[in-house]
């Protein structure tokens, strides 16, 4: 099994030339990127993972021709699954980026100062948080470490003398803790450059004796240890001092530029190589989630189980059964399912599962009980709901209570934009029996006058307006009928084109373009005394007293409208004009997969790199957006647009693609208030020509405030966590109001309750919080710190999410030993069959977790006998003559990995501590001749 197929190889060749992306460096040039080594390495890793799967599973897998997102996918499994895969490409390759800004004074993320053994360690422990994150299903935090310990890895190839020695293969000690870093340099290593030609300014006594170095960096100083080498770039200092140059190869007009394909071909390989391990230790099941490849949709429910709710609990027990039943086995079925009771003083915990029958069991278990006063927790809940679903989740929210834990309405806001996800209420407190005071009986007239507002509903009614998310208030009568909403929002390939919220009220004609790639167009239309009338692209109209006419089917649950176009063709222009006294809400949506992904980021001072921002991006009229296109490369953007939540003004960003289907907006002036963004474009396939309109279903806003704050590396469960963070205003000064919460509730010991800042001024604060000691070792905790402007007029927020890890006490992979080998594979191959039974065992004695085949085709049994206070691992495995060789991957409870590979053309068992998918590919070398034709 080989780091690139033949035809993944020519991919990886076609990339290196075509993609004129960034960062080995970050805005468009002819090197190759950090991001392009990212993307690739895990489109390579993802193929092998999927093709390995399909031939366990004894299915036939045709690897496509060119790799791409789309075109791995749609070998794999289902093109519904490409924007959760290239949600999390974007996910690492955005975090990798983020390196080169808040880690970019530490010298061992980038392997700079010969921080070897430093750097090393950042990436084997990086490695052991992403293992133990995915044991616990934390997911977001396995990626945002991957991105980080991937970036130091491939700045090893750049930024040290691993090339000019000659090494043509990944340095696989960089990822084995148990190894050591050999042989650095201890003497003078550089002397100065001749001119402009740095090309051969290491030292031959470095070169000859294969002494490892890398050069010294440094911004703000020009020192560096006598003799030594620099970084170089026009960023350095230190390139000034003797021996002046450098010797890095992050582009290739770098001083030592010569080399920067040699390097980008063999990070390439040694990023594959570090995300081979990770998949070997926790499984190709759970890699394939862990890429968001299995992410198709997520039913998630947060319920109220409090004792006036049994009919609201029974209907979401019918719900539940109707969506898992109607959904099994299709293309639509949920690939996770989510649950978050709450009660008073209770709630939680969450329950996560992939399988639909446990989570049919987990709602059935529910009962209502308790609760005493009439407000609950919902917002308490709704936290733990939104840390712990994937991003952009429907989450649905059932309750016939208004919300007590009001204080934390900024914190929910706070996560919505961070993980774009959309909160969708059910409320039966409108006119329930339980609310009322007197004994009127609920009104369930179905006109379109119903009054059923309730005014302790407004906290929901804004969360679910900023989320795009809907709040619908029935009566426990006509739940049944609105949680219809429920099983049209569970797809993977949801799209919204249209999203207006008008509070107040005002008279205003809406229009939104629907392409040809666009099915099944749903229109969402909340709000009481609703007067609209519809048009559609033939110029048919109906208007909202006709339930059935020439444009659709209008459904009407109490304050909540569902409009069903009636004609198959539904691309052109739709006119929605609205004539409503009383706030209401409107979402045009359907299936397409045409779509976009978007983060706000801040630029480094040299525009070679960004982050992500973690809060509210500036109010200073300059605003940034990276956008990336889903659908693929027939698919690009000709415009994006800030559209104003209130009036639907446009305001238009400058568009630059700056990588491989990415592209930055730039914007000059922003609307006031909410916002979404709007993307059109151009989509020049031969099944969809013509252009498209999406746009974003949550509405963002900016800050005149900014709070930063940094997570540490991680945290050690029975440890407490010091937390400084900084509160910055471009407005006015005064004393701005301190508060921060987390998902797991814990307490918070230390916190400054408010900040005085002076005008344009900043002010620092420190946050401390302990961690209990049972903490399982790969949680998370989301920290939300908030900071609110006198008044209340404004607020801004850092989500940080924070890694929980144990220290790794065991770093030794396990081992095998051959204990027997038959063999009868004379003739036809098909006919005969062959043995193998080997003994595995682990040095820290626990014993192997867990032993699979990663390249064979036969079966395996293992059983466990302890020997001597060892426990020992039998594997008994079978296979035809046709598959003569074996690899088997045996990992331990610390997911340290070891190989055992069997072929009976050697007739001989090995041990790989290394995955042995490097040794044959002289990737450098191939990179190297490709870019000189």
């Amino acid at each position: 099994m080989g780091l690139l197929t033949r035809s993944s190889l020519g991919f990886v060749l076609m990339v290196l030339m075509q993609s004129r992306t960034v960062a080995f460096t970050f805005m468009l040039s002819t090197s190759v990127t950090h991001g392009g080594i990212t993307r690739y390495a895990i489109l390579n890793a993802t193929l092998q993972a999927c093709k390995e799967q399909a031939l366990q599973q004894g299915k036939e897998f045709v690897e496509p021709k060119t790799l791409t997102e789309e075109s791995l996918v749609a070998a794999c499994s289902s093109p519904d699954l490409v924007k959760g895969f290239k949600r999390t490409i974007s996910k690492i390759r955005n975090r990798n980026a983020w390196v080169d800004i808040y880690r970019v004074f530490n010298a061992e993320y980038h392997f700079d100062d010969e921080s070897f053994l430093k750097g090393r360690d950042l990436i084997t422990n990086g490695m052991s948080i992403v293992k133990a994150s995915v044991k616990q299903q934390n997911y977001e935090t396995a990626r945002e470490k991957l991105g980080e310990i991937l970036h130091t890895l491939q700045d090893f190839y750049s930024h040290s003398n691993w090339i000019e020695l000659g090494n043509m293969r990944p340095y696989s000690n960089l990822i084995k803790p148990n190894s050591k870093i050999e042989n650095i340099a201890d003497s003078e290593t550089c002397r100065s450059c001749v001119g402009n030609d740095c090309t051969n300014n290491i030292l031959e006594n470095i070169i000859t004796e294969k002494k490892l170095t890398s050069g010294y960096f440094a911004i703000f100083s020009s020192s560096k240890p006598k003799g030594k080498c620099s970084h170089g770039g026009f960023l350095d200092r230190t390139k000034d001092t003797d021996p002046k140059g450098g010797i890095n190869k992050d582009s290739t007009t770098s001083e030592h530029g010569n080399l920067h394909n040699q390097a980008a071909g063999i990070a390439i390989a040694a990023s594959t190589e570090l995300l081979e391990d990770i998949r070997a230790a926790i499984g190709d099941s759970e890699f394939l989630r862990l890429m968001g490849f299995t992410q198709k949709s997520v039913l998630c429910f947060v319920i109220d189980t409090t004792s006036s709710m049994s009919d609201d609990i029974a209907e979401v027990k019918r719900v539940t059964a109707s969506i898992i039943d109607r959904k099994l086995g299709s293309v639509n079925q949920p690939s996770e399912y989510i649950l978050v009771p709450f009660n008073d003083p209770d709630f939680g915990p969450l329950t996560r599962t992939t399988d639909p029958n446990t989570f049919k069991s987990k709602v059935n278990a529910l009962t209502a009980s308790g609760g005493g006063d009439i407000p609950e927790l919902c917002l308490t809940g709704l936290q733990l709901a939104l840390t712990g679903s994937p991003p952009q989740s429907e989450i649905f929210v059932f309750t016939d209570a208004n919300a007590k834990d009001t204080w934390l309405k900024s914190t929910v806001l706070a996560l919505i934009e961070r993980t774009k996800s959309s909160l969708n209420f059910m409320l039966t407190n409108a006119l329930s029996a339980r609310r009322r005071r007197s004994g009127e009986r609920p009104h369930t007239d179905q006109s379109n006058f119903i009054q059923l507002s309730n005014p302790l509903n407004k906290i929901y009614h804004d969360l679910a307006q900023a989320s795009g998310g809907q709040a619908i208030e029935v009566t426990k009568e006509t739940l049944s009928q609105a949680t219809s909403i429920i099983g049209n929002t569970i797809a993977a390939s949801l799209v919204t084109v249209l999203q207006a919220v008008r509070n107040p009220a005002k008279a205003e004609t809406f229009s939104f373009l629907v392409d040809s790639s666009l099915q099944d167009l749903t229109i969402y239309i909340t709000g009481n005394s609703l007067f609209y009338n519809i048009t559609n692209p033939s110029g048919a109209s109906q208007s909202s007293d006709q339930t059935s006419g020439d444009v659709g089917i209008i459904q009407t649950v109490d304050n909540f409208q569902t409009v069903h176009p009636n004609i198959a063709d539904v691309a052109g222009v739709w006119l929605i004009s609205m004539n409503s006294e009383e706030p209401y809400t409107i979402e045009a949506f359907g299936k397409s997969p045409i779509d976009f992904l978007f983060d706000f980021v801040e630029l480094s001072d040299n525009y070679q790199s960004y982050a992500v921002l973690n809060s509210r991006p500036a109010a200073d009229g300059n605003l940034t957006l990276i956008v990336s296109m889903v659908g693929g490369d027939t698919v690009r953007p000709t415009e994006v647009a800030l559209i104003g939540a209130s009036n639907s003004n446009a305001y238009n960003g400058t568009l630059k693609e700056v990588a491989f289907g990415m592209y930055l907006a730039t914007f000059d002036s922003v609307p006031a208030g909410g916002f979404f963004v709007r993307v059109t474009g151009m989509n020049t396939s031969r099944a969809s020509n013509g252009l498209f309109q999406r746009q974003s279903s949550i509405q963002l806003q900016t800050s005149s405030i900014k709070v930063t704050a940094q997570a540490p590396e991680s945290l050690e469960p029975g440890k407490t966590l010091t937390l400084p963070f900084t509160v910055t205003t471009t407005g006015s000064g005064g004393n701005f109001s301190i508060s921060v919460s987390n998902d797991r509730n814990l307490t918070v010991i230390k916190l400054p309750s408010s900040l005085t800042l002076e005008d344009q001024g900043s002010a620092n604060g420190t946050i401390t919080l302990p961690v209990p000691g049972n903490t399982p070792s790969g949680s998370e905790i989301t920290v939300t710190i908030e900071a609110a402007a006198p008044g209340g007029k404004d607020f801004n927020y850092a989500v940080l999410r924070l890694a929980v890890a144990a220290p790794v006490t065991d770093i030794t992979p396990p081992v095998c030993e051959v204990v027997s080998i038959n063999a009868n594979c004379l003739g036809n191959c098909s006919l005969s069959s062959w043995e193998l039974l080997v003994n595995m065992s682990d040095s820290s004695g626990v014993g192997i977790q867990s032993v699979t085949i990663r390249q064979g085709v036969g079966s395996l049994n293992t059983s466990s006998v302890l020997d001597q206070g060892v426990n020992i691992t039998m594997a008994f495995y079978t296979a035809s003559c046709c598959f003569p060789q074996v690899e088997l991957v045996m990992v331990d409870a610390e997911g340290n990995v070891g190989l055992c590979y069997k072929s009976l053309v050697n007739n001989g068992a090995q041990h790989h501590p290394v995955l042995p998918t490097f040794m044959w590919l002289n990737l450098g070398i191939i990179l190297y001749q490709f870019m000189q034709l």
